[in-house]
Formats: C-alpha cells, sequence, structure tokens
C-alpha cells in the first residue's frame, strides 16, 4: 500500500469559547496516490468544516492532520501557506479566477505565488495545461469575458498548475450545465488516471458521487460510512 497523501487522526473541530459547538467529532481518514473519491453529507454535517481543515485552511481544535507523512500542527501559518501551495490543489463551485487577468495568467497564479513572480518556463507550462483542458485558444482572454464552463476548466488547470500530489474540489460542477458539468467532471478524470493524481470531490449530486471509486458519507461530525462506489464493488 502507498503512503497516504492526506492522513486525518481523531480530528476534532470545536467552534465558540462560551457556548461550544462541536463540528467534527474525532475523524480518521486516509487518502493514498491515485485515488478519487467522494465526500457526501447532508447540510451541517460537517463537510465544509473537513475540506477546510484537509486544505490546511483552518487547524483542528485536537487531533492530527499530516501531508506526504509531514505533521501541519507544528507549522507556522508561513509554513502551511507554503505546504498547500506545493502539495494540494483546490477546485471550487465558483471558480474564484481573478476576472482581470487572462485565463493563462490565472493559471500561473500558484507558481507566481510560490517562486514571488513569474520565471522561466512558467507561461509555457500553464499554455501546456490550457491545452490539456481544451482552451489555448482562450489564453490571452480575460477570464471575465469566458463562460462559466470555460472558467471552471481554467480553474481545473490552475489546480493542477503546481503538479500536485492531491486536489481538493468543492463542489466543482454545481454551478454549471449539465453537459459543462460531465465535461469537467471527465476531466478530473483523465488527470486522475494519466497523472495518478489523488482528488477529493465534495459533492451533492448523487450520479457524480457514484461515478467516483470511493464514497465517505460524513453525519453530524463522524464518518458514517466509508465504500466503493457503487459498480466498483
Amino acid at each position: 500500500m502507498a503512503d497516504p497523501v492526506l492522513h486525518l487522526e481523531g480530528v476534532r473541530r470545536v467552534f465558540g469559547t462560551k457556548v461550544l459547538t462541536e463540528v467534527l467529532r474525532g475523524i480518521d481518514l486516509e487518502l493514498v496516490p491515485g485515488e478519487f473519491a467522494a465526500l457526501v453529507g447532508p447540510s451541517g454535517s460537517g463537510k465544509s468544516t473537513l475540506l477546510n481543515l484537509m486544505g490546511l485552511l483552518d487547524r483542528p481544535t485536537t487531533g492530527r492532520i499530516f501531508v506526504q507523512g509531514q505533521e501541519t500542527s507544528k507549522l507556522d501559518d508561513a509554513a502551511l501557506t507554503i505546504l498547500r501551495g506545493r502539495k494540494l490543489g483546490f477546485v471550487f463551485q465558483y471558480h474564484h479566477l481573478l476576472p482581470a487577468f487572462t485565463a493563462v495568467e490565472n493559471v500561473m497564479m500558484p507558481l507566481m505565488a510560490d517562486k514571488g513572480g513569474e520565471k522561466p518556463g512558467m507561461r509555457e507550462h500553464a499554455l501546456k495545461l490550457l491545452d490539456r483542458v481544451g482552451l489555448s485558444e482562450k489564453a490571452k482572454v480575460r477570464a471575465s469575458d469566458l463562460s462559466g464552463g470555460q472558467q471552471q476548466r481554467v480553474a481545473i488547470a490552475r489546480a493542477l498548475s503546481s503538479n500536485p500530489p492531491l486536489v481538493l474540489a468543492d463542489e466543482p460542477t454545481g454551478n454549471l450545465d449539465t453537459q459543462s458539468s460531465d465535461a469537467c467532471f471527465q476531466l478530473l478524470r483523465e488527470f486522475n488516471r494519466e497523472q495518478g493524481t489523488a482528488f477529493l470531490i465534495v459533492t451533492h449530486d448523487e450520479r457524480l458521487a457514484a461515478r467516483c471509486d470511493r464514497v465517505i458519507e460524513i453525519v453530524d461530525g463522524l464518518i458514517c460510512s466509508d465504500r466503493p462506489a457503487a459498480g466498483k464493488r
């Protein structure tokens, strides 16, 4: 068995000071290289809180999180930012592109942030990714002038720009029509199969979850089911 890209050990998250709300109640979870998993659960179950912790955007109240074997609890905010930028990719329901910048500039942003500006080879790498998602002809078009489906494909290319071992996708097709949704999902699948990138996709869409390899269900802050997707059993 390959070493996990992400390992959560007894993770709890409590909010509040006077009135305490325990949102996550002890999560143990591993994701290994090349996995394509869905995270499902009702609203208020803790999916978003768990995703923020896995993405190193928040810290657990108790418990430990490891990214490729590195424990994150002892890292300061600056070190967490560096680790997040190099090891994790993100795709959101609302793509969060910079509207005044071109498609290729948006794809380059994670690399530029990590290296302190544009370096040789970055633009060529970003152009190859745009070609891979079928948008080479839109490289110089501002993000605000792209369709919703095109913007999400740029966001996928951006998430993969630093070749992260794990991509976290939060409702990545939730804001798209059926055709664009299927096209974006298929892109994620292709990168998963061809590059061995692990994906965890948070979704309310049962049809999409069924097309993943593994379905992790969270209810009331606890993982209540962790199973192969229907048809994968």
